[in-house]
């Protein structure tokens, strides 16, 4: 018998044709993952990934697997041949290896993906159900509608064993629902867009803004963990960062203060749409949550939707901020988010802020700068950061 890794894809069986592509994607995405482990064996049966590695390491693996998207579940089974004996050796030693001390109930589930093998799925399980009984008879008793243990048994090639599963996060395969420009800010909300995007299967870039020097260094460094954070289920990607600041001293020269925080948001919609289209990006993603603040009003946000020709991803616009926080700490952005460090937003805040904008104010207001020249200068002093966890 052997102890491996098994990795079930999730969404795929819906995926027909694109099943093989995205299921290749996958398997490359978890190479990735554990490129730093010696590997025994890896191997694809049935709809899942078999690896089998020093289980030492099976822990720390499988918390790297699980950040891969397109992930169902990741056990770790116990492999054996398909003998009678064997089998009933394997589930012994899974119940075993759980070091029960107290009462429990259990339920044996079967997979007989070989028709060929003897016995059928009932009888094997009622087998199975026996060998638990008469080995742990004493804490364990069978409960078919509510168990509290679940012990599976997947007949293939070999026969795999398995007590404990661990969620992945589902989801599609990077790449595989094209790329998307993350405004990715200091805040709560815009790391865990581009995290749920990233579950669908884009393909995620950055674009960041500050307001140097009313905001700090150590505010975009910030800023920087958070991206590396987001690499870790996205993978690597480049972070540009443009300083806003000019941008946003010209509007409040020139425009009616209500509306400095509305203009300073198309203002970055723009600066993104032009990198977005110079780097072959889709579309744009935004943290944004509908009525959250001033700009995230559905008036705001219509207006910003008529001055911009590039489709604008809002994955949390239907979201409240708890929902929001509890992703961010299921994937460790919060207490990065939370730390009191400045953000662009922040300068020139009006007392004011227009929250339901007519889009021939903000045209007229549009006019009386120069929109072209501010956005090419703002562009032509970005700095650009290439982003990978290291760990």
């Amino acid at each position: 018998m052997d102890y491996l890794i098994s990795v079930s894809f999730g969404e795929l069986t819906l995926k027909g044709d694109n099943r093989k592509d995205f299921e290749n994607r996958i398997i490359r995405k978890i190479k990735k993952a554990i490129e730093s482990f010696e590997i025994d064996e890896f191997y694809k049966e049935q709809g899942k990934v078999y690896i089998k590695a020093n289980r030492e390491f099976y822990k720390e693996m499988i918390e790297k697997i699980k950040k891969v998207f397109g992930i169902f579940y990741i056990c770790e089974v116990l492999r054996c041949k398909k003998d009678i004996c064997d089998i009933e050796q394997m589930t012994k030693k899974l119940i075993f290896d759980l070091d029960i001390k107290e009462k429990k109930t259990f339920k044996v589930f079967i997979n007989r993906v070989d028709k060929k093998f003897t016995p059928k799925s009932p009888e094997l399980s009622k087998m199975l159900g026996g060998v638990v009984l008469k080995n742990f008879g004493n804490f364990l008793k069978v409960d078919v509608h509510n168990p509290q243990i679940h012990l599976f048994v997947d007949v293939k090639e070999y026969v795999y064993g398995y007590v404990k599963r661990y969620k992945g996060f589902g989801g599609l395969p990077i790449g595989s629902s094209g790329r998307g420009l993350l405004l990715l800010s200091g805040g709560i909300d815009s790391p865990v867009a581009g995290f749920v995007m990233g579950k669908r299967g884009m393909e995620i870039g950055v674009i960041h803004f500050h307001s140097y020097p009313f905001t700090s260094e150590r505010a975009e460094e910030k800023v920087k963990d958070l991206a590396k954070i987001l690499s870790e289920y996205v993978g690597k990607f480049t972070m540009t960062s443009i300083n806003l600041f000019p941008i946003q001293k010209e509007i409040a020269s020139k425009c009616p203060e209500k509306e400095i925080t509305i203009l300073g948001r198309i203002f970055m919609m723009k600066i993104a749409e032009k990198l977005a289209v110079k780097q072959n990006y889709n579309a744009l993603v935004t943290g944004e949550s509908l009525g959250q603040v001033a700009s995230q009003t559905i008036q705001g946000l219509t207006v910003v939707d008529k001055l911009i020709d590039i489709s604008i991803l809002r994955p949390l616009i239907a979201m409240d901020k708890t929902e929001i926080i509890d992703i961010a700490r299921t994937i460790g952005t919060y207490e990065t988010s939370i730390l009191p460090f400045e953000d662009c937003c922040t300068v020139f805040l009006p007392k004011h802020p227009v929250t339901k904008p007519k889009i021939e104010d903000i045209t007229k207001s549009l006019s009386l700068l120069d929109v072209d020249s501010l956005i090419k200068e703002a562009i032509s002093n970005k700095k650009v950061y290439n982003i990978k966890n290291e760990q």
